[in-house]
């Protein structure tokens, strides 16, 4: 799979310029060679996917657990004092985390504001 990446990018060479000045050093590096190096230095992680199940193909979850922050940072501009943005972090995690291990989250909370959180590792 890298093997044709790298093929086609070998055929697919950038359009010289007439105008550019010439300079010292090497030419800069297309980003689709820089992504293509970094892809064949950590093929096996970069692929795991396709070898374990357990093993998501995207990073969404890790994107959309920070997206609630950066959303409330945008409408407010900021948050009102670092223990609220602490507390929401705080608050977040958990969840995410419960969601993640199938809990509800009616009764994580509820078991929260019962004074006996759910441990947030399996084998707790």
């Amino acid at each position: 799979m890298l093997a044709s990446g790298f093929a086609a990018h070998r055929v697919h060479a950038p359009p010289q310029s007439n105008t550019a000045a010439k300079t010292a050093g090497r030419k800069k590096q297309e980003a689709s060679k820089n992504l293509l190096d970094a892809l064949l230095k950590r093929a096996e992680q970069a692929l795991a996917f396709l070898d374990d199940l357990c093993v998501p193909c995207t990073n969404n979850l890790a994107e959309r657990n920070l997206r609630m922050i950066k959303v409330q940072q945008k409408i407010s501009g900021t948050f009102r004092s670092a223990a609220g943005a602490t507390a929401l972090c705080i608050i977040r995690s958990y969840l995410s985390t419960m969601r993640k291990q199938g809990r509800s989250m009616l009764e994580a909370m509820a078991a929260v504001f019962a004074g006996s959180p759910f441990p947030v590792a399996w084998g707790t």
